[in-house]
């Protein structure tokens, strides 16, 4: 009997979430940048991007990742933000 399935709790889903931290913990080593660096761009976008555009700050995810380059098919370390856009500001 799986316990998981009976009180509704899947254990794909969980293992997946430590997949992704793992993940992300060995590419914070690989650039070597730290989590408070990463949280000073992270400030740093939400108040440019807040100048020109109210956003849900709730909704952003920002994270590193490695990804492949087209040219060379080298792996490269990316800053991706997903950024909620709730309104463009009206700006003259």
């Amino acid at each position: 009997m799986d316990l998981f399935k009976l009180f509704g709790k899947k254990e794909e889903k969980s293992k997946n979430v430590a997949k992704e931290r793992l993940k992300l913990v060995l590419v914070h080593d690989r650039a070597d940048l730290s989590p408070k660096f990463l949280d000073m761009i992270k400030g740093d976008i939400i108040r440019v991007i807040s100048e020109y555009a109210d956003i849900d700050e709730e909704g952003l995810d920002i994270k590193l990742t490695r990804m492949k380059r087209d040219m060379d098919s080298s792996t490269i370390s990316a800053l991706v933000a997903n950024i909620p856009i709730l309104k463009v500001k009206d700006n003259q």
